[in-house]
């Protein structure tokens, strides 16, 4: 599987969004859409095809590269070649705010078994070391347990309920405002 570099954990292997991976990621949505569509906004026709994963991941490749965004699909380590989820952090700002947003998705397959725990310590570690971010925030909605779960486990606290904050399938949910600091980041001079 092609992409630019890649990242281990003691099961996964994360893949640095690259256009090469359109057919596993297409693979990945079509297997899944049953399960993650109650979670996702409305997609258009022809979103879980390959060309338009295609020009999708190299808008992540885009974003990556000016420092605004970082997409990393997992695939178990056992069979590399099968995307079973992502972990994104978006909208990356420096300057006095070093924030950004953390989206996460799972393969239905392959819940509760720690992988995006593990996936998500690695993606925590980058934001905080390499990035030098001093702020990562997760929206969840609150019927998504599983989602804060895994959120709490990372040290995420809630800043409380933002109203109708995103669109879900035509509908304003509220989501709970995780966030997480990085203490130890001195602030920018």
């Amino acid at each position: 599987m092609a992409s630019s570099f890649s990242l281990d954990t003691p099961r996964l292997r994360l893949y640095l969004s690259h256009p090469d991976l359109a057919p596993a990621v297409s693979a990945y949505l079509r297997r899944n859409r049953a399960f993650l569509t109650p979670f996702q906004p409305l997609r258009p026709p022809g979103y879980e095809k390959e060309e338009q994963q295609r020009v999708l991941l190299q808008e992540d490749v885009d974003a990556y590269e000016v420092g605004t965004g970082l997409r990393l699909w997992l695939a178990p380590r056992k069979s590399a070649d099968e995307i079973i989820g992502f972990a994104h952090l978006s909208n990356i700002v420096r300057g006095a705010f070093c924030s950004c947003f953390l989206g996460y998705q799972l393969d239905a397959a392959h819940k509760n078994q720690g992988y995006m725990t593990e996936a998500l310590e690695q993606v925590m570690a980058l934001a905080f070391g390499p990035l030098g971010l001093h702020r990562v925030e997760a929206n969840i909605m609150p019927r998504n347990r599983p989602s804060l779960r895994v959120a709490e486990k990372l040290g995420f606290h809630s800043e409380g309920i933002s109203p109708r904050y995103l669109a879900i399938q035509g509908v304003w949910e509220d989501h709970v405002h995780m966030v997480r600091l990085n203490e130890e980041l001195p602030p920018p001079m």
